[in-house]
């Protein structure tokens, strides 16, 4: 039965509360991850800074001097105002915001807290304003990742909110690897070492899809395109051997370590079995076969001319010819009329017999 009234009322509440936490759970672990990088960003600049105005103004002449402003500037408001000046670009709203809001902090670590916690992040990112954890660690309490803080995820992938207070801990593992402790290999690799806290994955040889070991002997099964011998070993199918040719008139196959392609013949073939003239089954038209090689028919030496118009003469070209008017005569309607100049101008003239 629907339920109407204060009822439907109540599961629509409940319905846009759901949805409200949901966002909001969302949104937080989006935000510790934003803020964590905000304020890295801002402490790493906030060290250059303090780099940069080290000896700011100084430098030359009086040393003893120099020594007593420059021992007064260093731990100065007006040094520590010119250093947070610089940390943030005047677009982001993320880091001013951040910088507003703790501004204080930066006054009581430099005045105060300075010589006890030199690290500025570790002071303010992790231990006062909680953004982010130590290395290795994730989440609210800075939990310590899969495979210990030191090498999380074993060395072999990403904690999910390393360093932030966000995350889940899980191991996203790199290429090669794969578990939830990024111990395992993927088909394609194999472990060199393992135990209970270090794996290596190396790669298996070409031929393998799945191995024990770096030779083609060590394959477990073979990939597509490689069989098995008798030594039980993965070699390469010869998929060019194969009658029909896996490939189109006109092309010839030539095979690869576990495939092939199909190659285009010679312009001088019609048909081939390799590259180049001398891999012809026939010559292509205007080609003759020249002691095993497809080479050029040259149609202009022929002893029945080609050219038969008058005042017509023949050029030869790779795999025919063409042909053309001789010097003093011009193409026109198929024929070679004779071309005269006079005044700087030309008439076409034709001959009448």
């Amino acid at each position: 039965m629907l339920s109407t009234g204060p009822e439907l009322r109540l599961l629509r509440l409940l319905s846009c509360v759901t949805i409200v936490l949901l966002f909001q759970v969302t949104y937080a672990k989006r935000d510790f991850k934003s803020a964590c990088s905000t304020c890295q960003r801002i402490t790493d600049n906030f060290n250059k800074g303090f780099d940069r105005t080290a000896k700011q103004n100084f430098g030359g002449g009086n040393t003893a001097w120099e020594e007593r402003k420059l021992s007064k500037y260093e731990t100065s408001e007006i040094r520590l105002m010119e250093i947070v000046e610089g940390l943030c670009d005047s677009s982001s709203f993320e880091c001013n915001h951040m910088l507003e809001e703790h501004e204080d902090h930066f006054e009581t670590w430099w005045f105060k807290r300075k010589t006890k916690h030199p690290d500025l992040h570790k002071w303010f990112c992790i231990e006062t304003i909680k953004v982010c954890c130590p290395k290795g660690m994730f989440g609210p309490d800075c939990n310590a990742c899969v495979g210990g803080s030191d090498r999380p995820c074993h060395g072999n992938g990403k904690c999910d909110g390393d360093g932030t207070r966000a995350g889940n801990g899980k191991c996203s593992c790199d290429h090669g690897y794969e578990g939830e402790f990024c111990l395992d290999c993927i088909d394609g690799y194999f472990n060199e070492v393992r135990n209970d806290t270090f794996s290596l994955c190396k790669e298996c040889h070409s031929s393998c899809k799945i191995c024990n070991g770096a030779t083609n002997q060590d394959c477990d099964e073979c990939k597509e395109g490689w069989e098995e011998d008798d030594q039980e070993t993965c070699v390469d199918v010869n998929e060019c051997s194969t009658d029909p040719s896996p490939c189109k008139e006109e092309q010839y196959c030539l095979n690869t370590e576990g495939s092939y392609s199909c190659e285009a013949c010679d312009k001088v073939c019609s048909g081939c079995t390799g590259a180049g003239p001398d891999k012809c089954q026939a010559c292509a038209s205007g080609y003759q076969d020249t002691e095993g090689t497809c080479t050029d028919i040259d149609e202009c030496s022929q002893p029945e001319s080609v050219c038969t118009k008058e005042h017509e003469q023949c050029v030869n070209t790779k795999g025919s010819h063409v042909c053309i008017c001789s010097s003093g005569y011009e193409k026109q309607d198929g024929e070679c009329p004779y071309l005269y100049f006079l005044n700087r101008k030309f008439t076409f003239f034709t001959t009448i017999y």
